[in-house]
């Protein structure tokens, strides 16, 4: 049996996202694994400063998104830590998709444990874009977590 070492909880601060957090307790709490809680905001900045480079309300949105995210990710994290969970927090800025599979193959992730359906809300026959592009695209296993 493949011993569990590290697993990756990718979050989108959706409800739907927050589906897989029980699951991913167990698993962390049942082998022992750290949990790293990632969270990846796609954040238009460098498209936005072009078209409007005087405006700095743009930045300034951009970062209030950005320590928004952070405080969520840190709440979560106190949570589980408070449980008995081992528990690590990454933000990202950029595509969902790329930086969840990029972040396991950095973090040399055992299994990615993700929700079905995040922000974009669910579906009755598919599960959502995001996990979809890290199942097929994964190089480790995927535990894909059917939204109740």
């Amino acid at each position: 049996m493949t011993e569990l070492k590290r697993l990756l909880l990718p979050l989108d601060g959706s409800a739907l996202a927050e589906d897989a957090i029980p699951l991913a307790t167990l698993l962390a709490k049942t082998f022992g694994a750290e949990l790293i809680l990632l969270r990846v905001l796609d954040l238009p900045l460098p498209t936005l400063e072009v078209k409007y480079p005087e405006n700095h309300w743009v930045r300034e949105a951009m970062q209030a998104n950005f320590r928004e995210a952070q405080r969520y990710l840190d709440d979560q994290g106190m949570l589980l830590n408070d449980a008995g969970v081992r528990v690590r927090t990454i933000m990202r800025d950029g595509s969902p998709a790329e930086d969840i599979l990029a972040t396991a193959t950095d973090e040399a992730v055992d299994l990615i444990v993700i929700s079905s359906h995040g922000k974009g809300g669910p579906s009755p026959w598919t599960s959502g874009s995001v996990a979809d592009k890290v199942m097929q695209h994964s190089r480790c296993p995927v535990l894909l977590v059917r939204n109740n």
